[in-house]
């Protein structure tokens, strides 16, 4: 997989922030080290903890929802999450998120898209990150791919003033290619309403994992 050009990359979340909302910028990696407290937490979640949340809601309202689902070897997972929450709402000026943690083992969104959303939060905890091309080169396009504890930034064709010239189209890393099983912890945010978001839809799954 190629290295991520100097143009997609960024040195902190706050900076890819900045930088999405540039109108030539169409993507934004913020590479980050985990650290051995947070992947050992995600590690723990993908053991122990519901295979989907999926909730929507202001940060502090998330932050009550979400406690009794994470254990104590698994808080410093939900606090990464809802920092990212509170940078995506500042950045956005967004009150609230559509929020969505997810176990994934299977072949999940493979073909090459652009999302109909404004602004889409992706964070893989554990396992290959988000895979992207820019649509203009086509096919034969060279083809990126995140780092798991990387923050990756994905204008929809939603977000103001979004234009075809140099998107950016992504895809779930396909993992049927890989040698051996993985399972992918996935964080992904969004505008509240974003996939026709509604109470209906909120729930969290529990279901027995399937170890990798």
């Amino acid at each position: 997989m190629p290295h991520t050009p100097l143009s997609f990359h960024y040195p902190t979340p706050d900076a890819a922030f900045q930088a999405i909302e540039q109108s030539t910028c169409h993507i934004a990696v913020a590479d980050r080290a985990l650290g051995q407290d947070l992947e050992n937490a995600a590690q723990t979640y993908l053991e122990e903890g519901p295979s989907l949340i999926l909730t929507a809601g202001t940060p502090d309202e998330l932050a009550q929802e979400l406690a009794p689902v994470f254990t104590p070897a698994t808080r410093a997972l939900l606090e990464d999450a809802l920092g990212l929450v509170d940078g995506y709402c500042a950045a956005t000026g967004m009150d609230a998120v559509r929020f969505r943690l997810e176990r994934i083992t299977h072949d999940s969104c493979r073909r090459f898209h652009v999302d109909h959303v404004v602004l889409r939060l992706l964070c893989t905890y554990v396992g290959p990150g988000v895979q992207w091309r820019v649509a203009d080169l086509g096919e034969e396009a060279p083809v990126y791919q995140a780092d798991a504890g990387a923050v990756a930034l994905l204008k929809g064709g939603c977000y103001p003033g979004w234009q075809p010239e140099g998107a950016v189209q992504h895809r779930s890393p396909p993992l049927s290619a890989l040698a051996k099983p993985v399972t992918r912890l996935l964080l992904t945010l969004d505008a509240p309403q974003a996939c026709g978001m509604s109470d209906d839809q909120r729930r969290i799954v529990r279901k027995e994992v399937a170890h990798s």
